[in-house]
């Protein structure tokens, strides 16, 4: 049984019974449901007013915390995004996330002055696609590139993905 040790459970009276430390028995069925409810890493129970409280059993906080992104690696969906610094005159990265807010605030990591700037960003339901056409496109109109970085304008960028 989930989350419950073989050990705290007895029959008596004709079920099955947890017996827990600090609140005496209970029926196994609601020490189940119980727990479906808390969290638990390496074994050890974690409160729900933990600030990465996440309902479900993990071997650590890091399991947790990306288990959410099961289905994230098979999705397609997505938007492909420019990201532009004033530091870099001239240069926009243009890439595809789940979340380009998120994928934002990544490079402010970097960034001593924070200055890293969503500039524009378009949902597509095959967002890989979407993305490969979109730096072929850019590529053809800039000056210069570097993986997912182009030395080209802003506008002429967000014109060629919202030719896709």
């Amino acid at each position: 049984m989930k989350h419950t040790r073989v050990q705290n459970i007895k029959f008596e009276d004709g079920e099955w019974w947890y017996h827990g430390q600090a609140d005496g028995r209970r029926r196994v069925e609601a020490h189940v449901k119980k727990n479906e409810t808390r969290m638990f890493v390496d074994g050890k129970y974690i409160a729900k007013d933990h600030p990465l409280h996440k309902p479900g059993n993990y071997r650590t906080f890091e399991e947790a915390a990306f288990s959410s992104f099961e289905k994230y690696e098979s999705s397609t969906e997505g938007e492909v995004y420019i990201i532009i610094n004033p530091a870099w005159k001239g240069w926009l990265k243009v890439g595809m996330s789940y979340d380009p807010k998120i994928r934002c605030d990544s490079f402010q990591l970097s960034s001593p002055h924070r200055d890293y700037k969503l500039y524009y960003k378009r949902f597509f339901e095959d967002v890989i696609i979407a993305e490969h056409e979109a730096h072929n496109i850019i590529d053809n109109l800039s000056l210069k590139r570097k993986g997912e970085w182009f030395k080209t304008s802003k506008n002429d960028a967000k014109i060629a993905i919202n030719k896709l």
